[in-house]
């Protein structure tokens, strides 16, 4: 890997890697690696890991790590992910990611911001939506809410501020901007992000074998679609 990463403690139960400053691919690609490394070889001791836009924390049993109470916990993991990290050669990701396709309505009772974010980027509503789902975006991480991907690859041009107000609720499924970035909301939750679209997806199931739909590291499209057709997916999907 090209930059130094970074190690420091969070608590006393977990470990940092921090491989950069900015949100960049490249950056989420070595993430994605270590990731990838840790799913094909588990380390014992490591309990589980949650990667972030420009870090990689791994939870670890301290117990395991001090050698049975011989040691320092921290100075044990450290080691054991400096070793780690130098059997990963390369920074991709070892197997290409997932592509979906999130079907999206971006009708006025979904969008109810949609004509928001054309207003303020000069633009028509039809050519926000065209813009919106002719990206392609690749999920930099779950966060905020369970199942909540954070995107990157948004057209600048639609690119619009949070709202002033945020909502006390909203819809699960719904599409929304916030600055540079696009996401879905997983679950029911207040948000001040401009909406623009809902997906009839579930993104968060509990009772799913995998509760996410969305991981990080995979890429997705929005499909624009009918409210008839939402109706369509929305019984499938219950």
């Amino acid at each position: 890997m090209s930059n130094p990463i970074q190690l420091y403690p969070l608590g006393d139960a977990a470990i940092v890697l921090k491989f950069g400053d900015t949100i960049a691919l490249p950056t989420h690609h070595a993430i994605r690696a270590v990731c990838a490394h840790l799913d094909e070889h588990p380390v014992p001791g490591l309990v589980e890991y949650v990667p972030a836009f420009t870090t990689l924390t791994l939870y670890y049993d301290p117990w395991h790590f001090s050698a049975h109470g011989r040691l320092d916990p921290y100075a044990g993991v450290t080691a054991a992910v400096r070793q780690l990290l130098a059997h990963i050669q390369n920074a991709a990701p070892r197997h290409a990611p997932r592509l979906l396709k999130i079907p999206v309505c971006y009708a006025p009772e979904f969008g109810p911001d949609l004509e928001v974010v054309a207003s303020h980027s000069h633009l028509l509503a039809e050519e926000v939506i065209a813009r919106h789902s002719g990206a392609e975006y690749v999920v930099y991480m779950i966060g905020f809410a369970p199942g909540f991907p954070y995107l990157g690859g948004m057209d600048a041009r639609i690119a619009a501020p949070r709202k002033d107000q945020p909502r006390t609720l909203v819809p699960a499924g719904a599409v929304g901007i916030a600055g540079t970035q696009t996401g879905i909301y997983s679950i029911p939750t207040p948000g001040g992000w401009q909406l623009i679209g809902r997906t009839p997806l579930r993104l968060f199931d509990p009772h799913r074998a995998q509760p996410s739909l969305l991981q990080a590291g995979d890429q997705l499209r929005f499909v624009p679609i009918t409210e008839r057709e939402f109706g369509q997916h929305q019984r499938h999907e219950s």
